[in-house]
Formats: structure tokens, C-alpha cells, sequence
């Protein structure tokens, strides 16, 4: 109990501090983004002097420092919800209607309702700091009837912050499509100062980028939709419409300068606002961490990096103590002398034994995640027709018993939803004995499958002029050679059965309804989201692959005991079965395929060239292993 409670301690010192730091950082950076945008809102090219006195009279007034207020809470529950909803595994759904149901639920839909409700707090705040026009919701309107004075609704103060709410949730939905919660460790350790000096121009770039784009998009839907709120909010308020004013979902009302411009420029000090604070918090978050190797106190040995590899329940944790193991086997002699060092009394080797236990554990559950997948795919290429018979199915397992062949059983469909990327890395930490899962692969079984999958696994329409026996050999369609077809039937010297003897459903099954049909295509994976999801994180396998192969190479001079040449073929045997694995996934459609860059984007797309990275650590390794001990090797 009070090593779970030591241990916890240390977990919340190190991310729950840095969080803290993160958000600390970005209040103190809101009164230089805040003088920005007031110095911006307030341009006056041709009164400089007058400008400048106006900014400067309005930075020190008491709207300005209580819009600080408010956003100085913004910032807080912003740093909180990155805390809450960071991952170091991407969510990646393998099908659209995957991504459908990432969105529609209810945690997202509370996300954001909370960033529509900031998005309208930081507008507000923003149309107080602009003043004239936007300041207020409610102004003083003369009835061109009656004459008197009334308060009627002011449309420009209306439309920014109806404008920070449809910000708020583009955030919100751009957060779950481009994974903006996914926090990448970089592959070059910089320190904080630089690392934020070289990402702002990147930052104030997408800010402005979806500014625009947002801008754009708004204006469009309140061209159409915006009498609704307004007519809804002014009953509501019991405020009036000035009819005398040009309203503003109207085409002559939208093409004003001032407000397009006004609205860029609140958009982008918004955009800027939210960025900001992931930024920093994704810089402190990643930060390299220095683990001790042994302690010479009992208490302490929790925080050792043999115990802090194996961690279960946070992550980050396990991802920092493999950067930390990673960067160790390179730059650290005085602790690869450590990691070699035997326990006294005893003299074993424990702490070798724990390091390079636990990465070949990883190493090795990876391998059983790409050999599951590939067989995945390989049977869902052959399996039989679900509409075929008893009958048929008796009739050829004893055919196949006479002919010596056996019949490659069928994938078994899981009654429970498969997990995400997260969660099959979370099982590779208790040990090689959980159920290992693959991401989703097209049922080309169902009568509804779409016909371009099952042309690419083999099966043919039996109405195609290709389907059955063809005379001609130089038109003969040719199925599609998987690497992975049974090593009995071929060691048996009997062919894989053909695609065209695959039985075929009923003519009725093979016309279903509008509906069905446009199910079962948004049920199809995406065509990279299963190779990309397979790899997700393969990041901790890099660090595993450069620290085993830094220290197995540094050994060959530093190890004074012998402690890895008694593991040297475990290791070696492991990362030679992982790149036949690798290499093998590399040859299924869609997984050697270069993913294609966004233009700009807070969004971390690395994670999509992660199987690349991972392939060539992987060859490296090897290389280093075999060129440091040569022909010992023997």
C-alpha cells in the first residue's frame, strides 16, 4: 500500500505538475496576445498617433482587464480539458461509421457544448474590446412609427458571438478528425524555449488559416440560417428589430469590410487563445525525464526505470521511461555501467533482466498483432460463402481429407467491439496472454459487401462474363496471391482452392435495399486506417528497438560480467521474426502507401508515417547488433 501510494505521488508530481506549468505559461502569455489583438482591432492607418493613444487608453481601462478575467478562466478549463483528454495513443477509426459514433458521443457532445459556450465568451469579450458597434447586445433604435426610443437587437454584437459558438465546436469536431489530443514525443530532444520559439510562427499560421476558413464558413450559414437565432433571441429578449439597418443575412449586409475583418481577426486571437495552450502543453508534457536506474533506498525503488517500464496504469509514464532508456544507451556511459552492474548480494543481473524483459515483451507482442492481422486478411480471402449448406461444407472437409488437404477454418467474428489503438497498448502491458485484436477488416461474407472488396480478396460475381471456367488462357482473370495462403496445402503439393469454386449466395441475397447497401459501405475500413492503427503505437517499439540495440552494441566494451550475451540470441531471434512481420504487413494493399500532408493543421499527424519509422529503427538495430559482434555472432 505505501509503495501504490508512493507511487502515485510520483506519477502526480510529474505530469499533474507540468500540466500546471503549461496552463501557468499560457495565462501569462494572454496579456501579449491581448494587446496584439487590441493594437489589430483598432488599426487606423492614417491617425497613427490617435491609434496608438486609443490602444494604449484601452489596454488600462476596467473592460479590458475584466475580459483578462474571463479569459484567464478560459485558459483554465482548456488546460483541463487537455489534461483530460490527451492521448499518446491516436484513436484512429477504421471506418466511417466509427468516426461517426466518435462524434456523436456523449462525451464529445458535452466537449463541445463547453467550447461553443468558451468560443461565445471569448467573442464577447473581444466585441467589448472592439467597441463602437459590437459592444453591447442591445441598443437604442428609434421606431420610425411611433417615434419613440426602444431598445432594439444589435445584429453585430449578435453575430460574433454566434460566431465564437460555431468556432467553438469546429475546434471541438477538427479535435476528434485530426487527432488534436494526440501528444508525439519528438525524435530530437530541444529544449522548452526553442522548441516554442521554432513552433509560434506554425501556430500563429494555422491560427489565422482556420480563422479564415471558419470566417468563410459562417458567413455562408448565417446567409441562410440566420434569421433563426435572430428572431429566436430577439422574442425571447423581447428586443426589437431595427428596420432601418441593413440586415445581416443578406448578401449586401455580409459584403461589409469592417465586419469580415473584425471577424478574422476575433477568430484568429481565439484560434490563437486554444492553440497556444495546446502547444505548450504537448512542449512540457514530452519533456525527457531522467529515471534512476537502481536506488539505494527501498522506498525509492518505484521510481527506478526497471519499475517504471513495466507501469500499467499511466503511459505516459512507460513512454517517458522508454525515451528515457532510448536516450540513456546512447549518451549516458556512467549508466549503461548501471543497467550492466549485478545486484549485491546475489551478483544477478536484474537490472538487464528487467530492461530488456520488458521491451522484448513489447517487441514481441507486436509481432503477434501483425501476424493476427495478416491472417485476418488472409482468410477473409478465402473463407467460404456463410448462404453454402451443411451439405457442401461435409462434402468438401472430406474431400479435402481424402486429397490430404485441410481447410483453412474461418475467422470468428467477436461478439464485443473491437478496441481501440489505445487499448490494444494497454494490453500488451499486462503480458502476451490477453486477446490481441486487429482493426476492422471488410466482411466480404455478407451479402452486402460492396463488389470493388470482394474483386480485391478474390470472389467473383457468378453473372460476370469472368466467373467459372474460362477457355482461353490469355483471358483468364487471375485472383489475388496473399502471402500468407496455407503452408499445409502447399507443403502437401495440392494448389489453394480458386476463387471461382467459392460457392455463391442466393440470387435474391445479392440485390439487397437501398439502405443495407449504404450501411455496409460506411461499414467499410478506410483504405490506410488499418495499417495506421496497427502501428499507432509504435513509438514506444522505437525506443524499445534503439535501446536494446544501443545497449547489445555497447556491451561488446562495457559489459565487464557477460550480462547480454546470455540473452543476445532472444534478441536477436525476436527482431529478426518482427521484420518478417513488418515486411509481410508491407506488402498488403494500402500499408506502403505515403499518407498525404495537410496544408496546415494544429492536428499531429505523425502517427501516419509511425510504421515506416518503426521499419526502418527496426533494420537499424539489426544492422548495428550484426556489424558490432560480427563473426562472433557464430
Amino acid at each position: 500500500m505505501f509503495s501504490l501510494k508512493q507511487n502515485s505521488w510520483f506519477i502526480r508530481k510529474v505530469v499533474i505538475w507540468r500540466a500546471v506549468a503549461s496552463i501557468a505559461w499560457s495565462v501569462l502569455l494572454l496579456p501579449v496576445t491581448t494587446a496584439v489583438f487590441v493594437l489589430l482591432s483598432r488599426f487606423s492607418l492614417f491617425h497613427p498617433i490617435q491609434w496608438i493613444s486609443d490602444c494604449t487608453s484601452l489596454l488600462t481601462a476596467s473592460s479590458t482587464i475584466f475580459s483578462l478575467v474571463v479569459l484567464c478562466g478560459v485558459v483554465l478549463i482548456t488546460g483541463f480539458f487537455n489534461l483530460e483528454f490527451y492521448t499518446l495513443v491516436p484513436s484512429i477509426p477504421c471506418s466511417r461509421m466509427a468516426l461517426l459514433g466518435t462524434v456523436l458521443h456523449p462525451r464529445q457532445c458535452v466537449h463541445s457544448l463547453v467550447y461553443c459556450t468558451m468560443g461565445m465568451l471569448v467573442m464577447w469579450c473581444a466585441s467589448v474590446t472592439i467597441g463602437g458597434r459590437y459592444s453591447t447586445l442591445g441598443t437604442p433604435c428609434r421606431q420610425s412609427e411611433s417615434g419613440e426610443v426602444v431598445t432594439c437587437l444589435n445584429e453585430y454584437h449578435l453575430f460574433l458571438l454566434l460566431a465564437g459558438a460555431f468556432m467553438g465546436y469546429s475546434h471541438s469536431f477538427l479535435g476528434v478528425v485530426q487527432n488534436m489530443y494526440y501528444v508525439s514525443f519528438q525524435p530530437i530532444q530541444q529544449y522548452k524555449y526553442p522548441r516554442f520559439k521554432g513552433c509560434l510562427p506554425m501556430v500563429v499560421k494555422c491560427s489565422v488559416i482556420q480563422a479564415l476558413y471558419s470566417a468563410r464558413n459562417f458567413a455562408a450559414l448565417y446567409f441562410f440560417f440566420g434569421y433563426v437565432p435572430k428572431t429566436w433571441i430577439s422574442s425571447t429578449l423581447n428586443l426589437q428589430i431595427d428596420s432601418s439597418l441593413q440586415p445581416l443575412d443578406s448578401l449586401t449586409g455580409l459584403l461589409d469590410f469592417s465586419l469580415l475583418y473584425h471577424l478574422s481577426i476575433s477568430g484568429a486571437f481565439l484560434y490563437l487563445t486554444w492553440y497556444l495552450t495546446v502547444l505548450l502543453f504537448r512542449i512540457y508534457v514530452t519533456e525527457a525525464y531522467s529515471f534512476p536506474v537502481q536506488s539505494t533506498f527501498t522506498e525509492d525503488a518505484e521510481q527506478c526505470l526497471p519499475k517504471v517500464l513495466a507501469e500499467k496504469n499511466t503511459l505516459v509514464m512507460k513512454f517517458l521511461a522508454l525515451q528515457d532508456l532510448a536516450l540513456l544507451s546512447q549518451h549516458s556511459l556512467s549508466r549503461r555501467l548501471e543497467v550492466f552492474n549485478l545486484s549485491q548480494p546475489g551478483g544477478h543481473p536484474h537490472n538487464w533482466n528487467a530492461i530488456s524483459g520488458e521491451c522484448l515483451c513489447l517487441l514481441s507482442e507486436l509481432t503477434q498483432r501483425l501476424v493476427a492481422h495478416q491472417d485476418a486478411v488472409a482468410s477473409n480471402g478465402r473463407v467460404k460463402s456463410q448462404s453454402a449448406s451443411s451439405d457442401t461444407r461435409s462434402a468438401s472437409s472430406s474431400s479435402s481429407v481424402v486429397s490430404g488437404t485441410e481447410d483453412i477454418a474461418e475467422t470468428p467474428r467477436l461478439s464485443v467491439p473491437l478496441r481501440t489503438p489505445g487499448s490494444v497498448f494497454k494490453s500488451s502491458v499486462g503480458g502476451a496472454n490477453r486477446v490481441l485484436t486487429a482493426p476492422f477488416t471488410p466482411d466480404v461474407d455478407s451479402p452486402f459487401s460492396s463488389p470493388a472488396i470482394r474483386r480485391l480478396v478474390g470472389q467473383q460475381d457468378p453473372h460476370s462474363p469472368w466467373s467459372g471456367t474460362v477457355q482461353s488462357p490469355h483471358i483468364m482473370r487471375r485472383g489475388p496471391k496473399l502471402w500468407s495462403a496455407s503452408t499445409e496445402s502447399q507443403s502437401n503439393g495440392s494448389p489453394p482452392g480458386s476463387p471461382a469454386t467459392v460457392p455463391s449466395p442466393p440470387a435474391a441475397s445479392q440485390k439487397p435495399s437501398f439502405l443495407a447497401q449504404w450501411l455496409q459501405n460506411r461499414r467499410e475500413q478506410l483504405p490506410e486506417a488499418s495499417s495506421q492503427a496497427l502501428f499507432a503505437d509504435s513509438q514506444a517499439h522505437i525506443w524499445a528497438l534503439q535501446g536494446l540495440s544501443h545497449l547489445v552494441a555497447a556491451s561488446f566494451s562495457e559489459d565487464q560480467f557477460g550480462v547480454v550475451q546470455t540473452t543476445l540470441p532472444n534478441i536477436l531471434s525476436c527482431l529478426v521474426v518482427l521484420l518478417e512481420a513488418v515486411d509481410r504487413h508491407f506488402k498488403l494493399p494500402h500499408a506502403s502507401s505515403k499518407p498525404v500532408r495537410t496544408l496546415c493543421s494544429m492536428g499531429d499527424s505523425t502517427y501516419k508515417t509511425l510504421r515506416f519509422a518503426l521499419r526502418a529503427a527496426l533494420k537499424t538495430a539489426i544492422y548495428k547488433i550484426t556489424t558490432t559482434f560480427g563473426e562472433h555472432l557464430k
